[in-house]
């Protein structure tokens, strides 16, 4: 049997679930005609956005086909490349498109629903992510399958090694206009997000001592729609480059590696896998009516570990069944990159999670100012670097052992790249726990302003805090992944040219050595690449924030009876300026991923393109995670003290507390999770220009 089948198999089993779970919701309760009202408003925003947001990125993807089409013409790419760049990016976008519209269909459902009871909430909006991550692994091995049988077909007069080099060289491509799509998406949608979030607590909350999605404050509004442009469309277009990054880096690192067709299919066999394991595993999430974070996140992560158990059986009978018992360290490899994540997602919780003492201790430090909110939440995030690095390190080096690092060097980067296809193979249930939270606060803040009962507000927080915290496992996931993902791609950059070298005859060696001068300066160049992209996007949350504090301030002013709740709030301006401020930074982030690699190349040559590929990865890494845990424990101290403890709601220490979150909402929700997009990105960019960059560089 060819187990290559399997893959579109997959897809199709992901999308059918997936649609099974969106009609399920659409059919639920939505509630009260004031919370139908106040969803509709959110559905609008986010439509308005995302219509706004495509036609922008449609224009450049145009330009980049046309680009890349004229450089297949010269025969610097292969023609193929501009086709896969659009389909990649259109995968890309139409996973968090979906996932967006049945998130602003979810929210008011699981407000209903926890009008009834904590576990019927939970299903809602777990449903809601389950959608989400079941579309972007059923596109993207969708999007794999088709390329693949194409290709096959177009290559079948060529014996199967050269065969599976042209397949491979030419599928890694559409990953190119997948990571494009993902940085637009991430960046566009986290500054707008992180803007109304920013400008509606610091004037709301602080200022005005008024609550949290307050009716009255005339961001609220922009603020629920950024949770579903931001955290889930932003996200699912993330996570579905990463997915197939992963997926690919292996399938092209398998030529060289010497395993032909058959390495090749192990990660789409896998991947496939991970689709039947995460619905198995969807089925066993449900909780009681105890709003403990402990309850809650057991019940999440029953359904994980449940599809994890289930790859870690399956997988073994793929590899030996595939490749024969000889390569059996290539299915621990599989294991180690599965366990990596899990241990990366544990830590992240651990660190921002209010039940442990990172997080306690930030909301402790609130009762001496936002000051010390901050160093304290700084120090945190900075400090919970320390085990995922170690985490991933250990991962990479059992990895290449394991897969026969020692005795064939193209074989251990190869069980590298297979470590990630493991880690992220469950990445249907992973991301479901992951994009139910955006959900969760959507319907918390329906029911503040709905003015439901306050039990079912407590009960959508006890969701939203979770949220947190599975959004920082989700994160690490991804970080984690990208840092896999990313050292195999360096790899597969380093044999791409060495395979064009020698294709095209080209007096050209790699010389990686730190002592040269161009892979040190490649080193700086991207090390300080991931800084100046976050400066950047958090220089756009700040500039849009700024507005919105402005637009929130002159209404309370000027608006007669907005305050005594007489008088209802101009919404619209509120979305409407942080559209306009998200979509204008989009193409200078875009630049900084396509042209750093480029000039790089073409002044450096090669060698410092290595060099900055290497530097934009280890800072890449550790910067994304210190960011993503500050931002994640700085909310939860936030919530840990709402919840009664240093004085609670309206207290000192809450207005400190909102500071630091204030602080951390762009380092979580925009910086931090877009920076493994930039890592990635330029990576493929490297590769796809590889020619164009040996035949101009300066050297």
């Amino acid at each position: 049997m060819d187990l290559m089948v399997l893959a579109p198999i997959g897809a199709a089993l992901a999308l059918i679930f997936a649609l099974y779970k969106g009609i399920k919701i659409s059919k639920m309760e939505e509630g009260t005609q004031e919370v139908k009202d106040i969803a509709k408003k959110i559905r609008i925003g986010a439509n308005a956005y995302l219509r706004r947001q495509y036609k922008g990125v449609g224009l450049f993807f145009i330009a980049m086909f046309i680009l890349l089409f004229v450089l297949g013409c010269m025969g610097y790419v292969s023609i193929f490349v501009p086709f896969a760049f659009i389909t990649g990016g259109v995968f890309s976008g139409l996973s968090g498109f979906i996932g967006m519209k049945i998130a602003t269909l979810a929210n008011s459902r699981t407000t209903t629903a926890c009008t009834k009871s904590l576990n019927k909430g939970l299903k809602v909006a777990f449903s809601s992510g389950a959608v989400m991550g079941f579309v972007v692994v059923g596109f993207g091995l969708l999007d794999l399958s088709i390329w693949y049988y194409i290709l096959d077909w177009y290559y079948r007069a060529l014996p199967v090694a050269e065969r599976v080099v042209n397949i491979t060289s030419t599928m890694l491509t559409f990953g190119m206009g997948a990571s494009t799509m993902a940085l637009f998406a991430r960046v566009g949608g986290g500054i707008f997000t992180k803007a109304a979030d920013v400008g509606a607590d610091l004037v709301g909350k602080v200022e005005a001592g008024i609550p949290e999605d307050d009716p009255r404050n005339p961001a609220v509004i922009a603020d629920n729609v950024g949770d579903n442009v931001g955290d889930v469309a932003g996200m699912g277009a993330d996570l579905y480059e990463s997915y197939v990054g992963a997926v690919l880096s292996s399938c092209v690192l398998a030529v060289s590696a010497g395993l032909s067709l058959s390495g090749v299919m192990i990660p789409l066999v896998v991947a496939a896998t991970g689709v039947i394991a995460s619905i198995i595993g969807s089925f066993f999430v449900k909780t009681g009516e105890e709003v403990s974070q402990k309850k809650l996140l057991s019940a999440l992560r029953r359904g994980v570990y449940i599809a994890a158990a289930l790859i870690v059986g399956v997988s073994y009978f793929i590899v030996t069944g595939v490749l024969g018992n000889e390569y059996i360290g290539i299915y621990f490899s599989i294991i180690s990159g599965l366990v990596a994540g899990i241990g990366i997602g544990f830590f992240a919780e651990y660190y921002t999670n209010s039940s442990y003492k990172p997080t306690k201790h930030i909301a402790e430090s609130s009762t001496t100012g936002s000051a010390t909110v901050i160093i304290t939440g700084l120090s945190v995030g900075m400090l919970s670097t320390a085990v995922p690095v170690i985490i991933v390190g250990i991962s990479v080096i059992v990895s290449f052992i394991l897969s026969g690092g020692m005795e064939n060097f193209n074989l251990g980067l190869y069980g590298i790249a297979i470590s990630a296809v493991g880690m992220l193979s469950t990445l249907g249930i992973t991301l479901a726990t992951d994009a139910y939270g955006p959900v969760a606060d959507n319907a918390g803040g329906i029911a503040e302003m709905a003015g439901l009962d306050p039990e079912v507000r407590k009960r959508t927080d006890a969701l939203d805090s979770l949220g947190n915290t599975t959004a920082a496992t989700g994160k690490g996931f991804a970080i984690g992944s990208a840092a896999l993902t990313a050292l195999a791609f360096i790899a597969a950059y380093k044999d791409s040219i060495e395979l064009l070298v020698q294709k095209n005859n080209i007096d050209f060696a790699f010389n990686l050595s730190l002592l040269n001068p161009q892979v040190l300066i490649g080193l700086f160049i991207g090390g300080m690449a991931t800084f100046v992209f976050a400066a950047f996007t958090m220089n756009a949350v700040g500039n849009a924030a700024s507005k919105i504090v402005l637009e929130v301030r002159r209404q309370f002013k000027e608006i007669t009876g907005l305050m005594e709740g007489k008088a209802e709030p101009d919404y619209a301006s509120c979305v409407d300026i942080c559209t306009k401020a998200a979509q204008k930074e989009l193409i200078k982030v875009a630049l900084i991923g396509i042209g750093t690699p480029l000039v790089v190349g073409l002044l450096l040559g090669p060698n410092g393109v290595a060099g900055l590929l290497a530097g934009a990865t280890t800072t890449g890494f550790i910067l994304a995670v210190m960011m993503a845990n500050s931002g994640g424990a700085w909310d939860n101290a936030k919530k840990y003290i709402e919840e009664g403890n240093f004085g609670g709601k309206g207290s000192d220490s809450h207005k400190a507390a909102v500071v630091g979150d204030t602080v951390g909402d762009p380092f979580k929700d925009t910086a931090g999770p877009a920076i493994n997009i930039i890592i990635k990105l330029m990576a493929m960019v490297s590769i796809v220009f590889g020619m164009f960059i040996l035949t101009w560089h300066i050297f």
